[in-house]
């Protein structure tokens, strides 16, 4: 592993460098090599202002997203500014869709911390900026099952196999509810895609619990999760639940058998869904943007 990042023993998590301000470096760093899957290689990055980062994959398919910060951004269409939110509970994000082939450079004007999740792809598109107005804003669930669903690079964007969403999880609420499982091409009921939840928290003792079980029981997980914990999913499901007096954000990056989030419930927990009645009425925790 990368001695940017503090390998778990679980073989799920993956937990952040700690870096102090004004220090500047990867957070966060695997390769599907290094993590024995087929698809996704993950960075988080913090640059100060007037460093700079650059990537090019002749092989991959790229999504940067801003967490927090400005910066300059080209991706051969000239230097435009990109992002506008302090950190992830500021707003809503700005992203750059990177095609196999093509290059990004990011040079920071603030001090700014993203994202870059990168899948093989030969497909030959067309690199794109995301804006806060072009993301979907939604809610999903009820009752303490409720959260807040923002649709970044959605399966119906022009991209090869990449998806990318963000999820904001209100104190105490469980998320990812009832538990879905999406391991078996089978569609359109479900598609084999493996998952990345990238978690931030504001409070410095926020935590949530992630669990991790198969429906023959042969594995049952609940793992612990704090700001800058990432957690992978092979298979199986995968609820998660935000503790008490901790509003929870987590980053989803997809990719697998189709550009589908088709997937399958447990039929154990189904039934909770009948019980819902109204929305958390502490959503949207990030309004939609109004530029």
């Amino acid at each position: 592993m990368s001695n940017t990042q503090t390998p778990s023993l679980d073989g799920f998590r993956r937990s952040s460098r700690s870096l102090q301000p004004p220090e500047s470096g990867e957070l966060l760093r695997f390769t599907r090599q290094d993590v024995g899957w087929e698809w996704m290689s993950f960075l988080v990055r913090r640059l100060v202002p007037g460093q700079v980062w650059e990537t090019r994959n002749a092989e991959e398919e790229t999504v940067v997203l801003m967490l927090g910060g400005t910066s300059l951004a080209d991706w051969g269409e000239g230097r435009q500014q990109i992002g506008q939110r302090k950190n992830v509970f500021d707003g809503l994000p700005y992203a750059v869709y990177l095609p196999a082939g093509f290059r990004l450079n990011l040079e920071a004007l603030t001090e700014c911390e993203f994202v870059a999740c990168s899948v093989p792809s030969s497909a030959r598109l067309e690199p794109r900026l995301i804006t806060p107005t072009d993301v979907t804003v939604s809610l999903r669930g009820g009752g303490n099952a409720s959260r807040q669903i923002v649709g970044v690079v959605r399966p119906d964007f022009p991209a090869d196999k990449l998806m990318i969403i963000e999820v904001y999880t209100p104190s105490g609420n469980w998320s990812s509810y009832p538990p879905h499982k999406h391991d078996v091409h089978n569609p359109p009921h479900e598609v084999d895609l493996d998952e990345i939840y990238y978690y931030r928290m504001a409070h410095p003792s926020a935590y949530a619990y992630h669990r991790l079980y198969t429906a023959d029981g042969k594995r049952d997980v609940t793992l612990t999760v704090r700001n800058g914990d990432a957690v992978l999913v092979r298979d199986g499901y995968h609820p998660v639940v935000a503790g008490h007096g901790y509003h929870v954000y987590y980053l989803n990056c997809l990719a697998g058998s189709a550009r589908s989030l088709a997937n399958t419930e447990d039929p154990q927990h189904t039934w909770v869904r009948s019980t819902w009645e109204t929305v958390d009425s502490r959503l949207p925790l990030i309004p939609a943007s109004r530029d």
